[in-house]
């Protein structure tokens, strides 16, 4: 499976940019923002953002 993740801007909480990585990134991407206090989204990411 393949997730949607958005880096949120500090201010207003809009996606800065976005990325789709598979379930095995996650957890990595996930541990990074919370290492510098990074605002993320995730969510399945649809077949047209592949």
């Amino acid at each position: 499976m393949r997730f949607e993740i958005m880096r949120l801007d500090d201010v207003d909480g809009t996606a800065v940019d976005s990325t789709v990585v598979d379930a095995a990134s996650v957890n990595r991407i996930v541990q990074q923002a919370a290492a510098v206090g990074q605002r993320i989204y995730i969510r399945p990411a649809d077949t047209a953002a592949r």
